[in-house]
């Protein structure tokens, strides 16, 4: 599953499918370069069971490992899944 980022000023996704046909999207905020809040997750009813959602946080969580950026999840489906992934508390802000 190929998962595109774009960001334009302080907001962004990361995002699967095409930018005109999006199928799952996990939006942010930056409201500084050390911060990143999620703020909302969503993806249509033919990928569930394939994991989207966490494949989205996943490659927000690298995203913010290299680019040494601290999460705030406020999304609640980012928040929970913070919950059950103690291996991603090192970006946790």
């Amino acid at each position: 599953m190929l998962i595109n980022q774009q960001q334009s000023g302080h907001k962004g996704s990361f995002y699967i499918g095409e930018q005109d046909n999006v199928l799952a999207e996990m939006t942010y905020t930056m409201p500084s370069p050390e911060k990143m809040i999620i703020d909302h997750t969503e993806f249509s009813d033919e990928l569930r069971g394939q994991h989207a959602g966490s494949q989205l946080l996943y490659l927000a969580v690298e995203y913010a490992r290299t680019h040494h950026i601290k999460i705030i999840p406020l999304c609640p489906f980012a928040a929970a899944v913070f919950k059950k992934k103690p291996e991603y508390a090192d970006v946790l802000a």
